[in-house]
């Protein structure tokens, strides 16, 4: 044996403790990386009112980012995570039932507007063929992929709003312009109807 041996034993001993602490800080810095995933997927899952899957696999980046920005646009958000974590963060909330269409690789489609997701999905699905909608849930809802096709025809919640507007507003316009009319007007209007009433 040589004298520089245990020189050699107590290098190699303390490069093997450095990489089992640096083993073990990239471990905990992982673990805590998955808790923050699963905590978040998990506050966007309990606050959803639909929440789409499809299989993306194919699609380039540059499709993924058209997808993000277009399910932004319509108040939606697209998430791709790790099955497992997205099947834990869906334990105990309402949309926990689209833990089954988890498989391969998938994309999840939320929004709080029951129609903004679908909607942008289905037009989505139509221009690509790789993006394959697999179903979802709105609440505690299942819905296959002819149910998101569904309510993806549906108009959203904004172009409901926009319509009872319309309804509310119609009359009182209509009302308002008479009673702004000059009393002349009016009178020519009853006067008229008066005068047709007494030729009758």
């Amino acid at each position: 044996m040589s004298r520089d041996e245990p020189g050699k034993t107590i290098g190699a001993t303390r490069r093997s403790c450095q990489r089992q602490t640096a083993n073990r800080k990239e471990l905990a810095v992982e673990r805590a990386a998955k808790k923050e995933a699963v905590e978040t997927l998990k506050g966007t899952f309990g606050s959803t009112g639909v929440a789409i899957v499809a299989h993306y696999s194919g699609l380039t980046v540059a499709q993924m980012q058209i997808l993000r920005t277009q399910m932004k646009k319509a108040g939606a958000n697209v998430k791709v995570s790790k099955n497992r974590l997205a099947k834990i963060a869906l334990e105990g909330t309402d949309v926990a039932s689209i833990g089954s269409l988890l498989k391969g690789p998938t994309v999840i489609a939320t929004s709080n507007d029951p129609v903004a997701a679908p909607k942008v999905a289905v037009e989505f699905a139509k221009a690509n063929e790789q993006f394959v909608i697999l179903g979802g849930a709105m609440g505690t809802t299942v819905l296959n992929p002819d149910a998101v096709k569904a309510l993806a025809s549906l108009p959203s919640l904004d172009e409901l709003r926009a319509k009872i507007l319309g309804l509310l507003v119609a009359p009182a316009t209509k009302i308002a312009q008479l009673s702004t009319a000059p009393a002349a007007k009016l009178a020519r209007v009853v006067q008229a109807y008066a005068s047709k009433s007494e030729a009758a």
